[in-house]
């Protein structure tokens, strides 16, 4: 069953899953399932994990904004145009530099959204991440490049920048990229990929970096990434002359609008059973909460950001906020869990940077 788009956000619809309390409440059995399945917390200590602390910092990542020009329908951020007061202020952008520049392991600028390059000062801070010397990444939804004239020289910045471009395109067919994203959005999609070859991303030789994310559109979880991105490269260069470098094929997590699908779609139990019946320790080690930290468009901590969504902040009580940081504790901390994260332990694994294992 295909997801359909909603149109609008959870929070504009006065959802009861636009509260993460009432969202955590649904995924430990406690509101709207009849059925509680076990805690992923115990399942990992029954695999030797019996502490779950990160190693070093090496991805900062922010959600600059939860403002979007799309409202996807699987969006665990529930992001889209009416949400244009979660936007990340410059003073908070500034303390993230400053955080950046004190964490010397940190070789990575994860920027995400909403659409990141919606927020007014995204330009000037990628410009100021590159002259730390640290690489960028832009966690792109491509219509954005075509949506208004402000962001078509877009390409042309990344390119200046070498930003690593991270662009989600949901399958190589309009139908199912347009079921999963709105109307129109394939097609946009493959324009802002071709002015992308244009400048250089994702050709051969070209150390412009590429990489597509695929989502699957409804409650299964991916088929193999190798497989996926052999099949990717063939179809988009064969219908539309798109190359790229790399795909990420990440699980759906069962968080905000996707909850919301599984939900409506009496698919919760089934999908739920899936990941925990999936569930595989060898993806645990490479888990992207064990070397990234996530900061809020508000300024808050988070070990990544799923637990952002559900506003699980991570576990070091002076550490919780950028502006004020005990960096013992923060790198001291464990890793807070719940049963959300059998999505990113299910099958090949899942993480911002496609399969685990």
């Amino acid at each position: 069953m295909a997801i359909k788009q909603k149109g609008k956000s959870l929070k504009s619809r006065s959802s009861q899953l636009s509260d993460t309390f009432f969202q955590l409440d649904v995924l430990n059995g406690k509101a709207l399932a009849d059925e509680k399945f076990p805690a992923f917390g115990k399942q990992i200590g029954e695999h030797g994990w019996t502490s779950f602390k990160p190693k070093k910092t090496e991805i900062f990542q922010l959600n600059i904004g939860k403002l979007c020009n799309q409202t996807c329908a699987h969006c665990h951020v529930d992001a889209g145009p009416d949400r244009k007061e979660e936007n990340m202020s410059k003073e908070t952008l500034e303390r993230c530099l400053e955080l950046i520049k004190m964490m010397p392991d940190v070789h990575t600028v994860d920027i995400t959204g909403g659409a990141p390059e919606m927020n007014p000062h995204f330009r000037w801070f990628v410009e100021e991440c590159t002259k730390l010397g640290k690489t960028v990444m832009d966690r792109c939804n491509l219509t954005i490049i075509m949506a208004n004239k402000k962001y078509h020289d877009m390409p042309a910045f990344f390119a200046k920048h070498k930003v690593h471009v991270v662009s989600s395109l949901p399958y190589f067919s309009k139908s199912r990229t347009d079921s999963q994203r709105g109307d129109g959005v394939f097609e946009d999609s493959i324009k802002a990929l071709q002015l992308l070859n244009e400048v250089g991303y994702g050709v051969e030789g070209s150390d412009l970096k590429l990489d597509l994310v695929y989502n699957p559109s409804g409650a299964f979880l991916p088929d193999s990434q190798e497989t996926l991105q052999a099949e990717f490269k063939r179809q988009l260069k064969r219908k539309y002359n798109i190359t790229f470098n790399n795909l990420f094929a990440i699980t759906n997590l069962p968080v905000s609008r996707f909850l919301d699908y599984l939900i409506e779609s009496d698919n919760y139990q089934s999908y739920m059973q899936l990941l925990v019946e999936s569930f595989n320790p060898g993806t645990i080690e490479g888990l992207m909460c064990r070397n990234t930290i996530s900061v809020s468009w508000d300024g808050y901590i988070y070990d990544c950001d799923f637990n952002q969504m559900l506003d699980l902040k991570v576990a070091a009580p002076n550490a919780q906020h950028i502006n004020e940081v005990d960096f013992e504790q923060l790198n001291n901390r464990n890793i807070v869990v719940n049963q959300h994260c059998y999505g990113c332990t299910a099958g090949a694994g899942s993480s911002c940077g496609g399969e685990t294992v």
